[in-house]
């Protein structure tokens, strides 16, 4: 006999992965207006992690990842990480804006703010998916960015805003460039209870 609670969390999966879907199509047309060209990107992965295997996901807490940030305000609240490895995030620049980045460990302040306006569309796409699908209030702060060790930026946004939700919606993205694909880790950390508010809002049981 199927387990009721697994059909309410590939439920939850589902409607989640559809905010995913949404989100990524609004981004790619943001960014392809912004850039005047094509952009193509994919959501291949959406899924419900604990929040202590945030760092794994990206390569382990000692992983140097250039880290957009940002709080989620309103009806349900939390944070936002737009997490990329550099190599990756070098080929974005070159690929996407043609900005060619050298080698060493330093960005410029064009590409440091070329990065964030990608960071900043992504997740403004998404939370207005999100927002949309549950007709909750939510809006993203300013972004920051940092090049850091992933247990670093995720210890931060431990610093600044306290306690942070058990579970986290990962969102993979990738964006495709002359059949290159660059990989993101989208992390979206609701506040304790949001998530049950998102839920609540969507008609999905909590329990």
């Amino acid at each position: 006999m199927n387990n009721p609670l697994d059909k309410l969390e590939a439920f939850k999966l589902d409607v989640l992965k559809e905010v995913g879907n949404i989100g990524a199509g609004n981004a790619a047309t943001a960014l392809s207006c912004l850039l005047d060209k094509p952009v193509d990107m994919k959501v291949p992965t959406v899924s419900l992690i604990p929040f202590e295997q945030i760092a794994d996901k990206v390569g382990g807490f000692e992983q140097v990842v250039v880290a957009i940030f940002l709080r989620v305000e309103g009806d349900a609240p939390g944070n936002m990480f737009f997490l990329i490895h550099e190599d990756s995030a070098k080929k974005l620049l070159k690929n996407l804006l043609s900005i060619e980045v050298q080698d060493d460990a330093s960005y410029s302040e064009m590409e440091f703010s070329a990065l964030s306006e990608i960071g900043n569309i992504l997740a403004g796409s998404y939370l207005s998916s999100l927002a949309d699908f549950t007709r909750l209030s939510m809006s993203p702060t300013v972004p920051a960015i940092a090049v850091d060790m992933a247990g670093a930026i995720l210890s931060y946004g431990l610093m600044q805003y306290g306690e942070m939700g058990d579970s986290a919606l990962l969102i993979d993205t990738k964006f495709m460039e002359d059949r290159e694909s660059l990989e993101g880790h989208f992390f979206l950390i609701p506040d304790p209870d949001s998530f049950d508010k998102i839920f609540s809002a969507l008609g999905v049981p909590t329990e």
